[in-house]
């Protein structure tokens, strides 16, 4: 249904997302690819993929990755979906257009078996 392609990007909570933004930018080099102000979130070139920074929240627990986007090829993302709902995969929601290392396009929230949040973005 579809071909692994890699990683897009990965989404971390951070207590201190200046800190962590001049972490990235002047330890790893990273660039700033976009701003999403409206939920204050920092998305960081790093190469090909991005590291995108959200601040930490009390409720959101432990400090972990959010989650990470793996980039595929596929001609059609609604017969992967329905393919993954077939095989008893959780979805998270539906498919929605977000912003990622290769741009704007529809991507989708699924749960591994431990819960694990992964997002599948077509690359243009």
């Amino acid at each position: 249904m579809f071909k692994p392609l890699g990683l897009d990007h990965v989404v971390l909570r951070v207590r201190d997302q200046a800190k962590s933004r001049r972490f990235y930018e002047e330890v790893l080099g990273c660039t700033l690819a976009k701003l999403n102000e409206r939920i204050s979130l920092i998305h960081l070139r790093f190469g090909e993929a991005l590291i995108d920074l959200l601040p930490a929240t009390e409720a959101a627990g432990p400090i972990a990755p959010d989650h990470f986007c793996l980039s595929i090829q596929c001609d059609d993302l609604k017969a992967v979906a329905e393919d993954l709902r077939r095989r008893a995969v959780v979805l998270e929601g539906d498919i929605v257009q977000r912003f990622g290392a290769f741009g704007d396009g529809p991507s989708l929230y699924l749960r591994d078996p431990d819960g694990n949040m992964i997002e599948l973005k077509p690359r243009p």
